[in-house]
Parts: structure tokens; C-alpha cells; sequence
């Protein structure tokens, strides 16, 4: 008969207690990617204390979550720097901004030019004691000398007196030291009607009156005639009342606009200044 062995030894066994903490890891983990995954935008004070939890939930001081690399959707650390290389380096940018500066500077010097000659044609009247037939303003980029027909002409005539011509002259020379300025010369009359050999009527009188003046300007050979003009208005533009002598005789008028153009020099396009 064969004897019955007794086993006294227990077989040994692995301890498995490990896999409980191993099995809370995974699915806290699993956990934190279902979330990460299933946000469509970072909410930075809920990302906060999400990982806060997440940070006491694992036992650390630190979560996996505080990590600076971490951003806002749409963010990038390197994004602000990149945005002020792009619009530093932008041409197109660069190149309005110089220019702008170059028109400011442009329409600054008109401003003084026309001060200067302002000033000088002021000096002019007094000097000659024409103060009661002339008169200068400045008006934005534009300088305007007012003649007084009786200044110029015998009434009902075109042809400047030879006693006024002097004053054309003046003017031309002055002139002189603004080449690049455009000058229109136009006539104005009352509303009395003319009809005569010479002026059908008063379209023709104002006309003719701005052709002749300018015509002495031109004298000067140091301007250029490309920057004139002459043009009548007639009786169409009144600066007074034409039912008083006072005021028909301030319409009879001869007017010397002076103004500047701006280049744009970024297409050398020419802007006309404001009149």
C-alpha cells in the first residue's frame, strides 16, 4: 500500500496588492484624458483648479496639469513676438508712414511760404498806401489778394491803367521765389449789364479784365506760365450786396488766388491743396 504524503508547505504567492493603487493611476488617468479631450476651449480659472484636484488626487505637490507649456487654445507664447517682427518688417506699413511724415512736412513749408509772401504783400500796401484797394488772407494752403477794379481799370474797360501796371509787376516778382504755385487770376463784376463794341457782356468784361492783368504777370520771364490761369465769373460770385453802390463796387473786383499742390511721394500722384 502506498503511504498518503502529507504536505505540510504552502506553495508561496505573489503579493498582489499593488495593482489596487496601480488600477486608481489608470483610471485617474484615463479620466484626465477623456477631459482634456472632450474641452473645446481652455477656461484658465477652471483649468486652475481642475488641476488642483487632479494634484491632490495623485498625493504630489505639483500636478501634471501646472505645467507652463500649457496655453490658452489659440495661444502661443512665441505669437506676440512673431506679430511685432511681422509688423515691424512690413514694407507696406513702413512706406505709408514715411510718406505720411514727408506730406506733414510738405504742407508745413507751404504754410510758412504763404505766411512769407503774406507778409511781404502786406508790407507792399502799406508801403504804397493801397490799403483801401487791397487786401490779403490766408486761408488754409490758399492766398488770396483781393484788387479793387478801380485800382486797375476806367470803368467798363479791360486795359489795365499805366499807373497800375507797377503793381502787377510787383506782384510778379514776388512771385518769383514760389515757382511750383498755382495762381489763378479771375475777374468779377457788379450786376449792371454791359453791351458794347468790345464786351457783349459782363462774362466778357471779367474775362478780359484776369486775361490782361495776368498778361503783365507774365511779363516776368522767371515765372511759369504753366502754373496760370485766368477765368471770369461775371456778376455770378458777389461778396456784397449789388442793391448798394458800396457793395456793387467790393463786387467789381480782380482776385489773385495763390496755392500749392502736395506731392504724394509714394506714387508722385499731385494732390491739390484745399482752397
Amino acid at each position: 500500500m502506498s503511504r498518503k504524503h502529507k504536505h505540510d508547505d504552502h506553495e508561496e504567492h505573489v503579493d498582489e496588492s499593488w495593482l489596487i493603487p496601480y488600477a486608481d493611476l489608470l483610471t485617474l488617468l484615463l479620466a484626465l484624458f477623456i477631459v482634456l479631450y472632450s474641452m473645446n476651449s481652455v477656461d484658465v480659472k477652471k483649468f486652475e483648479e481642475m488641476s488642483k484636484a487632479f494634484s491632490i488626487a495623485l498625493n504630489s505637490g505639483s500636478g501634471i496639469l501646472d505645467s507652463p507649456a500649457i496655453t490658452p487654445e489659440g495661444d502661443s507664447p512665441d505669437k506676440p513676438k512673431e506679430d511685432q517682427i511681422k509688423k515691424d518688417d512690413n514694407p507696406k506699413d513702413q512706406k505709408e508712414q514715411d510718406a505720411q511724415k514727408l506730406r506733414e512736412a510738405a504742407l508745413k513749408q507751404e504754410q510758412e511760404d504763404l505766411e512769407k509772401l503774406k507778409k511781404q504783400l502786406d508790407e507792399y500796401i502799406d508801403k504804397n498806401g493801397l490799403t483801401t484797394d487791397l487786401e490779403t488772407k490766408l486761408n488754409m494752403s490758399q492766398l488770396m489778394i483781393t484788387i479793387s477794379d478801380n485800382a486797375l481799370f476806367a470803368p467798363a474797360q479791360a486795359t489795365v491803367k499805366p499807373e497800375s501796371r507797377e503793381l502787377a509787376i510787383a506782384i510778379g516778382k514776388m512771385l518769383q521765389g514760389y515757382p511750383d504755385y498755382e495762381v489763378i487770376i479771375s475777374g468779377h463784376t457788379d450786376t449792371t449789364p454791359i453791351s458794347t463794341v468790345f464786351f457783349k457782356s459782363n462774362w466778357d468784361l471779367s474775362s478780359m479784365r484776369a486775361i490782361r492783368f495776368m498778361d503783365i504777370l507774365l511779363e516776368n520771364k522767371k515765372l511759369k506760365p504753366q502754373q496760370f490761369r485766368a477765368v471770369g465769373y461775371g456778376e455770378y460770385q458777389p461778396i456784397a450786396d449789388n442793391k448798394t453802390t458800396e457793395g456793387k463796387a467790393k463786387n467789381r473786383r480782380v482776385e489773385v488766388s495763390i496755392s500749392h499742390t502736395v506731392a504724394d511721394p509714394t506714387n508722385q500722384q499731385v494732390i491739390p491743396a484745399a482752397k
